[in-house]
């Protein structure tokens, strides 16, 4: 019988770690992805499978070459953790920065964890993905200030637009999404992330 794996989540209510203690913990452990949310709950992420990792793949290809086009920002890999002001510490599958918004950090704040919530970001739903804390996760990246996000689940074959002041908007799959005035010219077609 296959099992898939679900994040686990640790309340660490009691026990408060510093960014730079939560940064440690990362370092030291680099074979895990772990998040925090603002309210202290340590995440460990689960690897997602050849499916979804292709897939997000594919995003992360799609984003970075519509920025090479244009040079507005800077384009990152779910690998990166950034600080939201909140004091929560995410990893979108796709996120991508504005250029003098990410060039006013310091060197050392762009050698860690990033304080500062993107500009836009995607989360792509994997199997191994609980969709109330995708949810979670999007309604906290709206209240840390991101403008733009995508939560494309294809388990539902939908896609959820999130933009700054406004309610979520619910699409069924496949469309073509556009980056707005968020990413001007952006186009995605979401036929093959089905």
């Amino acid at each position: 019988m296959s099992r898939t794996m679900a994040a686990l989540i640790l309340n660490l209510d009691r026990v408060c770690l510093s960014d730079e203690q939560f940064y440690q913990l990362c370092q030291n452990n680099a074979d895990f992805n772990f998040e925090r949310t603002a309210k202290g709950e340590l995440i460990i992420m689960p690897p997602v499978g050849g499916d979804s990792g292709n897939r997000e793949a594919d995003l992360i290809i799609d984003l970075g070459i519509w920025n090479r086009q244009t040079n507005l920002g800077y384009t990152f890999s779910s690998s990166t953790v950034f600080t939201l002001p909140n004091g929560a510490n995410r990893s979108p599958d796709a996120a991508w920065i504005r250029r003098e918004r990410y060039a006013a950090l310091t060197p050392q704040q762009r050698q860690k964890f990033p304080p500062i919530s993107p500009d836009f970001v995607i989360e792509l739903r994997s199997v191994t993905d609980d969709l109330k804390m995708l949810h979670n996760k999007m309604q906290e990246y709206m209240e840390a200030g991101v403008k733009l996000a995508w939560l494309i689940n294809p388990q539902q074959q939908q896609v959820e637009i999130y933009r700054l002041g406004k309610q979520v908007e619910v699409q069924d799959l496949p469309i073509e999404l556009s980056g707005e005035e968020i990413l001007p010219g952006f186009r995605l077609s979401l036929s093959r992330y089905l």
